[in-house]
């Protein structure tokens, strides 16, 4: 009895699980509120200027106040998002995210 191991090949490993060539798809869409209190299995790390970071939480307490309820940042930064590409959607290049993005 041989003691040798077959293991798969390369391309065995390595094989594209998924159809390639173009998608007829459209993009996911993404609610224009954000996706609120759910659980979200992505992450996706953003670095932030002390000062970026401050107006997110003044951001936060002031919502707070005006709502009479907590909103964590996430929430928050998950809704202004949504915001955005729901702006760039409807707007395209006119859009305050293109509009801002193109001053860089």
């Amino acid at each position: 009895m041989s003691r040798r191991v077959n293991l798969p090949g390369a391309d065995e490993l390595f094989r594209p699980t998924a159809p390639s060539g173009p998608r007829d798809q459209d993009p996911p869409a993404v609610p224009a509120a954000g996706s609120g209190r759910v659980k979200h299995d992505e992450k996706m790390t953003v670095y932030l200027t002390s000062d970026e970071l401050l107006a997110i939480e003044q951001a936060r307490l002031e919502l707070r106040s005006v709502l009479g309820r907590k909103v964590d940042r996430g929430r928050l930064v998950r809704a202004a998002i949504a915001g955005a590409l729901a702006d760039l959607d409807t707007r395209g290049a006119d859009s305050e995210l293109a509009r801002r993005l193109g001053e860089e």
